[in-house]
């Protein structure tokens, strides 16, 4: 009976251990990633240090019923043919072994919820909000409260010869409003360390939307995250995050009449993408395709 005691003060140490590191964050580095990808925004940064305590808190449990195991395979290995005392019942460990489980489940419970609600918050007056229109196999991208000189929001789409852009500011909340025109997309970036699965019949401002904080300028290509046809593998776009500065001049060229290569050039920025390129179309498909492929047929393979 002491024994089983003294086990079960050993268990509660180390998952209260667990949970008490759960709560805390860590150096953002490749060792405490444990193979997780180190994100852009806010959001990616608590994803990734619930997936490093998720990791942690495993192999605490793991090394203390690795060490139960070893123990007992050494303290009560076979040493005659005398058999040993035999215990139909121990209720105290048996009352042990029921509520620590229960504790690790809840434990994790709570922190993923924490987490989720923490990414999936939004803001009532977020900075920027971008319309995310995804169709077969393209991107479209909205800038609503951005309008230029015919007063029609400053718009962004891709076409067979040119990746699809999509600029956005650092250290500023972004909407994003995401909608499909045909069948299920998903809208990815694997920098966010989040995707969102987008459902055609869902309006902008209901399901379909989720907010992010950018913190580091750079070049990031997007994809579509689910099997939505023959081109569904080449339906990329490009990330672009620049300054505050360079995103409200950006917008200011657009307003002026710009296109985005030549807004993009005007801050110092490359005019087309550079993480992803386009494909060249098999002619059965361009002939297939109504009026052409200028908005329908684009996409791009990873250059990484």
């Amino acid at each position: 009976m002491a024994r089983g005691s003294r086990l079960a003060r050993v268990a509660a140490l180390g998952l209260l251990g667990a949970l008490t590191l759960a709560g805390c964050s860590t150096p953002d580095n490749l060792f405490w990633r444990f193979g997780w990808p180190n994100g852009i925004t806010d959001q990616a940064t608590d994803m990734r240090e619930l997936w490093t305590w998720s990791c942690i808190a495993a192999l605490i449990i793991g090394i203390l019923v690795w060490g139960l195991i070893l123990f007992a395979v050494v303290r009560y290995r076979k040493r005659s043919d005398e058999l040993p005392r035999q215990t139909a019942y121990n209720l105290p460990l048996e009352i042990v072994y029921t509520i620590i489980p229960f504790i690790i489940i809840a434990g994790l419970f709570f922190f993923t919820v924490r987490t989720q609600d923490r990414v999936q918050a939004r803001s009532a007056h977020p900075d920027v909000t971008v319309d995310v229109n995804a169709f077969k196999w393209n991107w479209q991208f909205v800038y609503p409260d951005a309008k230029d000189q015919n007063g029609t929001p400053v718009t962004t789409t891709g076409n067979s010869e040119e990746i699809p852009i999509l600029v956005l500011p650092t250290n500023r909340t972004v909407r994003f409003q995401v909608a499909s025109a045909d069948v299920i997309h998903s809208f990815w970036v694997p920098e966010f360390l989040f995707k969102l699965d987008v459902i055609p019949g869902n309006e902008n401002g209901v399901n379909n939307v989720f907010q992010v904080t950018v913190r580091k300028t750079g070049a990031y290509v997007g994809r579509c995250a689910e099997l939505c046809g023959t081109y569904h593998a080449f339906m990329n776009f490009e990330v672009r995050s620049v300054t505050p500065s360079q995103y409200d001049a950006y917008l200011a060229a657009r307003q002026k009449g710009m296109d985005t290569r030549k807004a993009l050039e005007s801050i110092g920025q490359s005019g087309t993408a550079v993480t992803t390129h386009p494909f060249n179309l098999p002619k059965v498909y361009q002939q297939a395709q109504p009026g052409g492929v200028t908005n329908t047929g684009t996409g791009g393979t990873s250059n990484g």
